[in-house]
């Protein structure tokens, strides 16, 4: 009987010490969470200052960057008494930097204005039937850290006025280019990865959000020139390198499985639903080619394949896909994901995946290697960015960088008799000036007018590397962008860093402006978890120890984003708290979070002082109010704050 009596004391003791723990955890969450609003709302709350009523053509209202990211773009906005269909005139220097452009009819008139010039006052002009008004819209400097060209080279009477809209690998924005070089658009948000028009006249850019790094971001975002957001693409496991708009609107794009079992990234294909965000259909290249075949210098078992482009052909209902660390392109049926055939040497693939490779036919024909940005032509013809690199899988064979040459190369193929051969290159006859161990990209114009982009050229005090910039620890980079026609160089502009894609379009799309909150579609998916019933009952409060790490809590409108500088094998783990249950999530400190540590290299002073890692818990599968823990090698911290889902 006693020995009952003592364990229901026991028992009620520590309910009645749980209790306290409790009250005392909810008690002291009173520290406010930094929060942080997404593009979208902020765009929401921009638009309650797009006044229309009263304003006239004499008296427009004139919104400058009326999105906050597109600093020479601006909204002119006013009321006529009739349907009118206003042509606006951005005056350049000359002809070709001259733009011109025809709105709709309507009585409100909310005219979209690109390609002002920065630091200068711009002539616009506006008219319809017998008005004409002009106005002038004064613009700021550039960021002193904006990357202006060193040279450029054109024949203005083979040249339109397009320009060339770049996105950065290293230092730079997501801009454009007129035919003087001179910048006439950017973004101010980190926008990676392609840049491209979809068939509505909007652009396709990249969220500036991370999912995963170093450099797998959220999604993409529907924008127009403005800044101005329609829709966010989410993915679970994000966005990189490449997409493709098909007939139907919905969009292929390379994606990620972060919890494969194998731990790879790189060789995941997805389509989603342009009108919901939905996954619709899915390629996995683990079940199409073997994983360790046609090794190249930069293959590693996390990575590789290395996918860095993606194309879809209607005529043959097929994709094609380029695998860097394989050096080989490779084409797959839309249906089954059955492999149709490869473009490469077929030195180190295995027995059964040879009837997949070409024979050569012609004269002076050459392989690619660790090309980029590979697409079907509308002749059929395959063409590519071959960068290069080694120029062999046989390492006795390797060929320096200082010897070595990139080119965007064309290939006809023959998939009847398995033959193919080259029909055009540039790029050889440049030699090591052009090589670009990394990135860059070839656009089709039209039938021999194209663009040739060596976007990762870098030196190293002086000597060319074959590494990318980042790798080789570069002082100096350098990107050429060379437009040909008729096999003649038409336009070419340097620039003094390294850029990852060149696209040549219009100012003007056909796409029409609107106000009105973006939608959200897709999902980020569920962050992966330990459940657990109880609570913290020992802990530390913040002290010098924690206070070292640099850490900091931020809630995003879907998720939790934690960061903190942390050394090298320390065991880091977030805890939320919310009704006698735990949430308990892994916090690696890897600069590849998504794989095995082993893989991890260090510099010496990240082994002295640590990474900046980050965090991120979606909001999926959460709900309440949840108190935030952090352990750190064993010891648990009470933050003092609290996040809301």
């Amino acid at each position: 009987m006693r020995k009952k009596i003592i364990i229901i004391v026991l028992v009620l003791l520590i309910l009645i010490a749980g209790v306290l723990v409790f009250l005392h955890i909810k008690a002291s969450d009173s520290k406010a969470l930094k929060e942080k609003d997404s593009l979208i709302t902020q765009q929401a709350s921009l638009e309650d200052d797009f006044e229309i009523k009263g304003y006239t053509i004499d008296d427009p209202n004139v919104i400058l960057n009326p999105y906050d990211i597109s600093p020479l773009t601006a909204l002119v906005i006013f009321e006529t008494d009739e349907e009118v269909a206003p042509t606006v005139t951005i005056q350049g220097k000359d002809e070709l930097t001259t733009y011109t452009h025809t709105f709709e009819k309507s009585k409100e008139h909310y005219l979209s204005i690109y390609g002002l010039y920065p630091d200068e006052e711009n002539t616009i002009i506006i008219s319809y039937g017998d008005e004409t008004k002009e106005i002038t819209i004064k613009t700021d400097p550039l960021p002193d850290d904006f990357i202006l060209p060193t040279s450029v080279e054109k024949d203005e009477s083979k040249l339109t006025n397009d320009l060339y809209f770049f996105t950065p690998s290293s230092d730079g924005y997501t801009c454009a280019y007129d035919v003087n070089g001179d910048v006439r658009w950017y973004l101010t948000t980190d926008s990676l990865w392609k840049i491209d028009r979809l068939e509505n006249g909007h652009l396709m850019v990249s969220t500036e959000r991370l999912v995963n790094s170093p450099y797998y971001m959220t999604g993409l975002y529907e924008m127009d020139m403005l800044g101005k957001i329609y829709n966010e693409y989410s993915l679970e496991g994000g966005y990189h390198h490449d997409y493709y708009e098909m007939d139907n609107g919905n969009l292929l794009i390379a994606s990620d499985d972060f919890n494969n079992s194998e731990g790879t990234v790189e060789d995941y294909i997805v389509e989603i639903d342009r009108k919901t965000g939905e996954i619709v259909k899915t390629w996995d290249l683990k079940d199409i080619l073997n994983m360790t075949d046609g090794q190249s210098e930069n293959w590693v078992a996390y990575d590789w394949f290395h996918n860095n482009s993606v194309w879809y052909d209607k005529d043959t209902n097929s994709i094609t896909l380029s695998g860097r660390h394989q050096d080989a392109v490779i084409n797959i049926d839309y249906e089954t994901g059955d492999l149709n055939w490869i473009i490469g040497d077929s030195t180190n693939w295995s027995e059964e995946y040879q009837k997949y490779f070409f024979k050569p036919v012609g004269d002076d024909f050459e392989w690619q290697w660790s090309q980029h940005a590979a697409m079907i032509t509308p002749e059929g013809y395959v063409f590519l960015f071959d960068n290069g690199n080694n120029k062999s899988k046989n390492k006795d064979e390797y060929v320096s960088a200082e010897d070595s040459y990139s080119r965007g190369v064309m290939y006809k193929i023959d998939t009847d008799n398995m033959t193919i051969e080259q029909i055009w290159e540039y790029g050889k006859e440049r030699g090591s000036e052009y090589y670009s161990p990394y990135i860059s990209d070839v656009d089709y114009l039209d039938e021999n007018h194209y663009i040739v982009h060596s976007g990762g050229i870098s030196y190293t005090d002086g000597k060319i590397n074959n590494q990318p910039a980042g790798i080789a620890n570069a002082d100096e980079l350098k990107s050429i962008t060379t437009e040909l026609l008729d096999d003649e160089v038409i336009f070419e502009i340097e620039l003094p860093t390294n850029n990852y894609r060149v696209e040549k379009m219009s100012l003007y799309g056909d796409d029409s402006y609107g106000t009105g909150k973006a939608d959200y579609l897709g999902s980020l998916g569920k962050t992966e978890n330990e459940e657990r019933i109880g609570m913290p009952l020992i802990y530390k409060e913040i002290d010098d120890e924690y206070e070292s790490h640099d850490i900091s809590l931020t809630k995003e409108e879907d998720r939790l984003v934690i960061e903190g500088r942390f050394k090298k094998g320390t065991d880091v783990n977030i805890l939320l708290y919310k009704n006698m249950n735990i949430l308990e999530y892994d916090f690696p400190v890897s600069k590849k979070p998504y794989t095995a540590l082993c893989v991890d290299v260090f510099t010496e002073d990240e082994n002295e002082n640590g990474i900046v890692v980050d965090k991120y818990i979606n909001d999926e599968g959460l709900s309440g109010e949840y108190s935030i823990f952090i352990e750190i090698d064993g010891t648990l911290y009470k933050t003092g704050q609290s996040v809301k889902f």
